[in-house]
């Protein structure tokens, strides 16, 4: 049987075990984080009955959640499932074809995102947002050096001293594990990792409040993956960040979030704890799912 998620109940789904928050979050470690985001009853994000069409065929439908400050959530699903188009519909890069999303801005505000000008939403993705693409050349500009990168964005929001931009730099190059001799470096000289880590260090920079992630480890060898997603796992961690994170591997949702959704066909089969989810799927396809990761 089908079901979308609700932005009604998702977040109070009960956690199995006692003394869990009346919970949103899992166990994954996120201790901190898990008290934040127990502690805050408002959502940072609220999508209501999203729907995506192109032609007859159905890019998403009728999608609806909500997430916290500091929570984490996964979109999961085989390719052509729809979780890109929804990613692009809740960050702005796509239009939808109905359904809405609203925003709570840092002063506390709330703004339904396709009501706002094409100037406020710019200026929201680089500021309060980020979005770390598969491929990162399309995150990067290639022909400028990675201090460049990571300084562009901070020029963006007005800063304008460059040895304070220089420094910024250099801080979020090593942060992301990349040696400050590089910071000249042209981001076509970097491996495929490297080229990642600098395209996390350059949305970081600013300090938003939400990340899109859209398949961050995908193409990367397994040990390389590795080492970037216990990186983005501290950084999530440590900056109280929200994230909402498109995956097709089960390992990564299971690793970076608190809540995931499940999709096919456009459609959310599933929604809950991501524990909860991957351990005792009720969805007769999220079963089949999870059994072909575990037999692989």
């Amino acid at each position: 049987m089908t079901t979308h998620a609700s932005t009604a109940a998702p977040h109070r789904e009960p956690v199995e075990g006692p003394g869990e928050a009346a919970g949103r979050v899992p166990r994954h470690g996120y201790d901190e984080a898990s008290a934040a985001i127990a502690a805050d009853e408002t959502p940072l994000l609220t999508a209501h009955a999203v729907s995506k069409f192109y032609g007859p065929r159905i890019g998403c439908r009728d999608v609806s959640f909500a997430l916290w400050p500091g929570e984490v959530l996964a979109v999961v699903g085989e390719s052509g499932s729809g979780k890109t188009t929804l990613l692009n519909c809740i960050s702005t890069r796509l239009m939808p074809t109905t359904g809405s999303v609203t925003y709570r801005l840092a002063d506390g505000g709330s703004r339904e995102l396709y009501r706002m000008s094409e100037a406020e939403r710019r200026m929201l993705m680089r500021t309060e947002w980020g979005f770390v693409h598969q491929n990162p050349a399309d995150g990067l500009r290639m022909t400028v050096s990675a201090g460049g990168n990571v300084g562009e964005r901070l020029m963006a929001t007005g800063a304008r001293h460059y040895g304070n931009i220089r420094a910024a730099a250099t801080d979020w190059l090593e942060r992301v594990e990349i040696a400050e001799d590089r910071i000249d470096d042209q981001p076509r000289a970097f491996s495929g990792g490297m080229r990642q880590r600098l395209q996390i260090a350059r949305n970081l920079v600013t300090g938003p409040r939400l990340i899109f992630m859209d398949e961050p480890t995908g193409g990367l060898d397994v040990s390389v993956q590795a080492r970037l997603l216990d990186l983005l796992r501290g950084l999530v961690t440590d900056l109280g960040l929200a994230a909402i994170v498109v995956t097709h591997d089960l390992a990564v949702a299971r690793l970076l979030s608190h809540r995931m959704i499940v999709m096919k066909d456009g459609h959310v089969i599933e929604t809950g704890l991501t524990d909860r989810v991957l351990d005792d799927p009720r969805e007769a396809y999220t079963q089949l799912l999870v059994s072909s990761i575990l037999q692989a």
